[in-house]
């Protein structure tokens, strides 16, 4: 799979590359406080974790046609990265997309651009028809960027990703390519990406606040 470099304003999406393991590894480190609390982490005990091998089994699964795996600039500086994963074709035609940004670039509309340039590629470069985005319910700044965006709110998923060493729920939001046939970026950019349709539903907020009960 070929994987463009896409730009709006000082915003650029690119291919991840071996070399940038050393920038990688110095920013995961460096906002390790930041980043730690949304981290993916392994349910059976902790794992080492190589930058280079993680880079190379992004790149492994490009090619496969599984993932498109970027780097996140802003105005030339590494700044974070973003990943489409779970990519399926045909009758389902869909996708996932997970991202994170360093501290220090929060704030600048970084990643709603980032995710808007990746999901224009998925829908106009590759022909997927749905994204989704899962978000954990105390992650603020990513329930902003759906809402920005105008991905609809799809519901509650109960202790769905282990993060940060626990099976944590999720509140899902997804896209189809009917609803943005000019592009996410451009009805973004535009003010016209729907109000309101990322809000949670009141009782998904709730059960969110509260542990999943199992029955004995």
């Amino acid at each position: 799979m070929v994987i463009p470099t896409l730009t709006d304003g000082p915003v650029t999406i690119r291919p991840i590359r071996i070399r940038d393991a050393r920038a990688l590894e110095t920013e995961l480190l460096g906002n390790r406080g930041w980043l730690r609390q949304w981290e993916a982490t392994n349910p059976h005990g902790p794992a080492g974790f190589d930058v280079k091998a993680s880079i190379r089994a992004l790149q492994a699964n490009a090619r496969a046609g599984a993932g498109v795996p970027f780097i996140v600039e802003y105005e030339g500086q590494f700044a974070g990265q973003l990943n489409v994963s779970s990519i399926a074709y045909g009758s389902l035609s869909s996708a996932t997309i997970g991202y994170w940004v360093a501290e220090r670039f929060a704030g600048r509309g970084v990643t709603p651009t980032a995710v808007a340039l990746a999901t224009d590629h998925c829908f106009f470069g590759i022909g997927l028809h749905r994204m989704e985005i899962c978000i954990r319910p105390e992650n603020a700044p990513s329930l902003r960027v759906v809402q920005k965006l105008g991905f609809r709110y799809e519901g509650l998923r109960r202790r769905y990703i282990h993060i940060n060493g626990d099976w944590r729920d999720h509140f899902c939001f997804g896209l189809v390519v009917e609803e943005v046939p000019e592009g996410v970026l451009r009805r973004w950019k535009e003010g016209r990406a729907p109000e309101g349709v990322a809000r949670v539903p009141e009782l998904d907020a709730q059960a969110a606040t509260h542990p999943l009960r199992t029955s004995r």
